[in-house]
C-alpha cells in the first residue's frame, strides 16, 4: 500500500467575480494552482451561471482535509457566489446538525485581499473593526460545522502595491499553502498574530 505523499490534502475554493481586473489574486492563483496535493477550484469559472452542483462540491469537500476560501473582500464579506456556495453546499444533516458530521475535524482557512490598508482595520480606523472581526461569520461557519478555523492569510492595501510587492505576496502564499499541506505550521505561534503572514519565519517550521 502506497504511503500518502503529503500530510494533508488541500482544497482551495477560489472566488473572484472580476478576475480580469485582478492585480493580486491572479498572481496568488498562479502561485498555487500547480502544487501537488492541492486542488484549485475556481468557482466563478465552474459556475458562471450560478447553478452550483451541490453533490460535486460535497464530494470535493469529502476528499480534502483542509479547505481554503480564497477571495477579495467585497463589502466586508465574501463574494456573492461563495456566499451562495455556503448556503447551498453546507446542507443541514450533511454539514451541520445532529446528523451533519461530514466536515467534522477538517480545517478551514481564509486567504483574502483588501483594497484598504491594514491601518484602516481597527477600532480607531475608517472601517471600525479588525479584519478578524469581519471574518467572524466564516469562523462561526467553521464552528457550526465542527471544523477548526485557522488564522487567515491576509493581504492589505492591494490598491497601492507595486508589482514586486505583489510578487512577494504570491511567493508567501505558495509558501503558506505548501506548509499547510506538509503540516509545517506552528499554529500556536500563528494564533499570536493578527494574520498568518505577519511573520512567516516565526510560524513555518523548517
Amino acid at each position: 500500500m502506497n504511503e500518502r505523499p503529503f500530510a494533508h490534502s488541500v482544497l482551495i475554493l477560489f472566488a473572484h467575480p472580476a478576475l480580469q481586473k485582478s492585480r493580486v489574486n491572479r498572481q496568488l492563483m498562479h502561485a498555487v494552482r500547480d502544487l501537488e496535493g492541492v486542488t484549485f477550484h475556481d468557482l466563478y469559472e465552474a459556475y458562471p451561471d450560478f447553478h452550483i452542483d451541490v453533490r460535486r462540491e460535497q464530494d470535493l469537500l469529502d476528499q480534502h482535509d483542509i479547505i481554503v476560501f480564497q477571495y477579495p473582500l467585497y463589502w466586508f464579506s465574501v463574494p456573492a457566489l461563495l456566499k451562495m456556495w455556503e448556503e447551498l453546499v453546507l446542507e443541514h444533516k450533511w454539514a451541520y446538525g445532529k446528523e451533519g458530521v461530514a466536515l467534522r475535524g477538517k480545517k478551514l482557512m481564509s486567504a483574502l485581499s483588501t483594497g484598504g490598508r491594514e491601518s484602516l482595520f481597527c477600532r480607531e480606523g475608517f472601517n471600525r473593526c479588525t479584519i478578524r472581526e469581519y471574518l467572524e461569520p466564516v469562523e462561526q461557519l467553521a464552528r457550526i460545522c465542527g471544523m477548526e478555523y485557522l488564522p487567515p492569510f491576509v493581504i492589505h492595501g492591494t490598491n497601492e502595491l507595486t508589482g514586486p510587492e505583489i510578487g512577494r505576496h504570491a511567493d508567501d502564499y505558495r509558501r503558506v499553502i505548501e506548509a499547510v499541506r506538509d503540516n509545517r505550521i506552528d499554529w500556536e505561534a500563528a494564533r499570536s498574530f493578527p494574520r498568518l503572514n505577519t511573520d512567516l519565519d516565526a510560524v513555518i517550521r523548517k
